[in-house]
């Protein structure tokens, strides 16, 4: 408890609660639909594929919007920038509410639900940017367990539809982002760890280099696998095990809270074991329990089992990977997260896809969870590739933080 204290001392903790609560509200309303699906399905009679591509909608749509979010950021500062799209995420709400009308307008306001998915980047950074180096991995991983929005979402929104009708929960979540903007106001404070120096070129480096890709396409197993299972586990749960439409949400809710804590642990793993090692760990894990949940569609309680131990993984895999970019790109975390973050969320659109056409043509969702796990065990391979040349640069042997000796500056962010 001293340690933890000393670390909250290190930075400036109400801008942390700040940046958390933010991005707990943002993933939970970028998830909506993935919540309501038995609701809007059942409304609008939606085939496999039209289920798992209103469903992608909104994962894409946040992923695109995360780097010019980023990039804004820079200019009006992080904090404006929260706000800025907090107050765009309540117009979307309103336009759920009363404008939603067919499947066209569903797939319109999944566009819409992606403001919500563009925070990401900016939250982190933001929560983070007080922190020194050797604590950036447990403050970002404290503010990416923000994630556990999505735990609220599939838990809360069912029952608030059956009450309400579904449409309505638009309307309650444009009400509720009034919370994280109030605090956002109050509490938050603009970190001042940017190169104000630095020009848009400079900033934008990360998208032209071979540890930015890298990076991303890791991502896009670790946190593009639990954004977009959590977004169709919902239907999985309904359409596979015939189970209500509120106990599909609340059992997607136990393996979306197993990530969401875990994300915190394996930020805190990653910060003394280096998260090259924790990441190592997570692709092996996930890679096995995908294949194993793929095989195990004919019983609930071994299916749920396994999907929490994956999203432990998943949620471990995220808090390690952004351990290792402000240790990478220090002066440019925000814009360097929102371009990682992009690619990565672009692979969790593909999940609801790939289970959809499974599920369509193949009569089974197998497939789909079992090219995910090719997938991971691919990202497990570049990433021991990759590693050889960080270690020598800018981090230590397993990816942990270089400490700079005395009278020197440190040479993160160098790597050629």
């Amino acid at each position: 408890m001293a340690a933890f204290r000393t670390f909250l001392r290190s930075g400036h903790a109400p801008t942390l609660g700040a940046a958390f609560l933010y991005f707990a509200f943002s993933c939970c309303i970028w998830v909506l639909n993935g919540a309501l699906a038995p609701f809007i399905s059942e409304a609008y009679q939606l085939t496999a594929a039209q289920k798992g591509l209103m469903l992608s909608i909104p994962i894409m749509a946040g992923a695109l919007m995360r780097f010019p979010l980023g990039v804004l950021s820079q200019y009006i500062g992080r904090k404006n920038a929260t706000l800025v799209e907090m107050a765009l995420i309540a117009v979307a709400m309103g336009y759920g509410f009363f404008m939603v009308k067919g499947y066209d307008d569903l797939l319109a306001m999944g566009v819409l639900l992606g403001i919500a998915g563009a925070s990401f980047g900016v939250a982190l950074s933001l929560g983070s940017g007080w922190y020194p180096p050797k604590y950036k991995g447990l403050a970002m991983g404290l503010v990416g367990a923000g994630n556990v929005g999505t735990a609220v979402s599939v838990l809360v929104a069912p029952p608030l539809a059956q009450w309400l009708g579904w449409q309505a929960v638009y309307a309650v979540a444009g009400v509720a982002i009034l919370v994280p903007m109030i605090v956002m106001i109050v509490f938050a404070k603009e970190p001042p760890d940017v190169d104000s120096h630095a020009g848009l070129r400079s900033h934008m480096a990360c998208l032209f280099e071979k540890d930015g890709w890298a990076f991303s396409l890791i991502y896009a197993v670790t946190f593009g696998g639990f954004i977009g299972l959590i977004t169709f586990l919902p239907t999985y749960y309904y359409d596979q095990f015939g189970v209500s439409k509120v106990q599909a949400g609340q059992l997607t809710m136990l393996a979306a809270f197993m990530g969401a804590a875990v994300r915190v642990m394996g930020g805190w793993i990653s910060d003394r074991w280096g998260g090259v090692n924790t990441l190592t760990v997570v692709l092996v894990g996930v890679t096995v329990t995908l294949l194993l949940v793929g095989l195990a569609g004919g019983s609930l309680v071994v299916t749920t089992l396994l999907l929490i131990v994956c999203f432990a993984a998943l949620g471990a895999g995220n808090g390690a990977l952004f351990q290792l970019v402000p240790l990478r790109w220090p002066a440019a975390t925000a814009v360097a997260g929102s371009m990682i973050g992009e690619v990565g969320a672009l692979g969790g659109g593909l999940v609801p896809n790939l289970m959809g056409l499974s599920k369509q043509y193949a009569g089974t969702y197998f497939w789909g969870f079992a090219i995910f796990a090719v997938l991971s065990l691919l990202m497990l391979g570049v990433m021991r590739v990759m590693q050889i040349r960080w270690t020598r640069t800018w981090a230590e042997r397993g990816g942990r933080a270089r400490v700079p000796a005395a009278g020197t500056a440190s040479s993160a962010g160098q790597a050629p």
